[in-house]
């Protein structure tokens, strides 16, 4: 479980694909210093299981449906990647509950700079639109972010300096993609509404 907090921005050091899978290579200092075999970390949102470590980079399998459903596998040496170690318990909440399972990708559409910050427009694939809502929270490409407006195809959010500055949004420009994982809180509303819906239905039905 994550929180959306990125920690650090990585570097893609090495790509190397076999047949349906790859193996990915990631330079990190910060999440690398206490990580070992089997740890978890979140890479542009998606959680990854660590192979092996190597002084400051190491080493994660890709699964295909991890490289289907995210943009993982459009990633070249060099890339810049958001990371993210765990949360403890012991830790605040600073973004919002974070499973790092990737829902969708969706693409930059527009970017309007301010002041102080960019306002990023992103597409919205159809099955995730129900599940954001204005002044919701939902993660692009690891970082927990507050929707501005929600649309049926697209939405929007803010972007402060800080987080233009230390994540991959800051340089990423239309036409990028971009993973996105809905807030798990709405998928258990919805699926606890529906069954409960069924459940009504059940009860009522005379046959």
């Amino acid at each position: 479980m994550f929180t959306g907090i990125v920690e650090e921005l990585g570097e893609i050091v090495a790509i190397e694909h076999d047949g349906d899978s790859a193996v990915l290579t990631i330079r990190g200092p910060l999440v690398t210093r206490d990580a070992v075999h089997g740890a978890s970390i979140a890479v542009n949102g998606v959680c990854l299981t660590v192979v092996d470590v190597k002084g400051d980079a190491f080493t994660a399998d890709a699964m295909k449906e991890t490289l289907d459903r995210s943009g993982l596998g459009a990633l070249a040496a060099g890339s810049p990647v958001n990371l993210e170690r765990p949360v403890r318990l012991s830790d605040r909440l600073g973004g919002h509950l974070v499973q790092g399972h990737v829902d969708g990708v969706g693409e930059i559409l527009s970017r309007e700079p301010g002041e102080r910050w960019d306002v990023v427009t992103i597409s919205l694939p159809a099955h995730l639109s129900r599940y954001v809502v204005d002044k919701g929270s939902i993660t692009v490409d690891g970082i927990s972010l507050t929707v501005v407006e929600a649309g049926t195809d697209r939405f929007s959010v803010a972007l402060i300096p800080t987080t233009l500055s230390l994540t991959t949004l800051g340089h990423k420009k239309p036409g990028d993609p971009v993973n996105l994982e809905a807030d798990v809180v709405a998928k258990y509303v919805e699926r606890l509404i529906g069954d409960r819906a069924l459940g009504e239905r059940t009860v009522g039905d005379p046959t």
